[in-house]
Parts: C-alpha cells; sequence; structure tokens
C-alpha cells in the first residue's frame, strides 16, 4: 500500500519522531509506514487521516496493479 505520510509530514514541518509522538506510535513505525515496510492497523490509519483532516483514501493509496 502506497502513502502519502512523509508529503503531509513534510509540509507539516514535524519530524518522525513528532509526529510519531502525536500518534502514541514509535518513529520507527513512522518510518516502517513512509518506506512502505509496514501497513497501519484501521484504527492507525483513521488516527492519521484525523491527524491531518483528510479521508483515509487521502492517505493510503491502494498498489497500482
Amino acid at each position: 500500500m502506497n502513502n502519502r505520510l512523509r508529503e503531509l509530514r513534510e509540509a507539516h514541518g514535524w519530524s518522525q519522531g513528532e509526529l510519531a509522538t502525536q500518534l502514541e506510535v514509535s518513529r520507527q513505525t513512522i518510518n516502517a509506514l513512509e518506506t512502505g515496510k509496514y501497513d497501519p492497523s484501521l484504527p492507525l490509519a483513521f488516527r492519521i487521516a484525523r491527524l491531518f483532516s483528510l479521508h483515509i483514501e487521502d492517505v493510503f493509496l491502494p498498489d497500482a496493479g
């Protein structure tokens, strides 16, 4: 699953650590999400979307193919 997490985080001027603190996850989790090594749980995906005032589908994009 592709996502816009890095783009959104950088647009807000947040480090991975700052975003992790706001979402109550580790910085390593943010890194894994941004690099596509980890897909978030549904509750985490909702928290991410809510933090950026977006719909989940505006943050997380299905893999092409």
